[in-house]
């Protein structure tokens, strides 16, 4: 059986290897998303300007300690609201590592049912 080192190492590799593909511009910003063990966050960066455009997480939602598949959802859609808000529609997915399953395809369908386009 693997160490959490080990997993969150792995992870992290994962992450590198996606990140040298993925990045975003003001223009078409990279969706970042962040888990831990209690909630979910989400954001819009400008990786040319090292800026982050929007963002949203599962505490602003009342939700302080378990980010179920219904409030990452909520997540998406909240984080899509902004985008709009600010001129944005399309974008990237940096899934940082995370298998696409879950909360994070939760958080995905989310962002795609509030009118982002990735």
């Amino acid at each position: 059986m693997a160490t959490t080192k080990d997993k969150s190492n792995r992870r992290l590799r994962i992450r590198r290897g996606i990140r040298r593909n993925v990045s975003g511009t003001s223009v078409k910003p990279r969706l970042s998303v962040f888990k831990s063990n209690k909630g979910i966050y989400a954001q819009l960066i400008d990786d040319e300007n090292g800026h982050t455009l929007a963002s949203a997480n599962s505490y602003e939602l009342g939700v302080k300690n378990n980010a179920n598949l219904e409030v990452s959802k909520n997540v998406g859609l909240k984080l899509a609201e902004r985008a709009k808000t600010n001129g944005l529609e399309d974008v990237v997915f940096d899934r940082s590592g995370y298998q696409y399953h879950g909360k994070v395809k939760a958080l995905a369908e989310g962002a795609r049912e509030g009118g982002l386009k990735f």
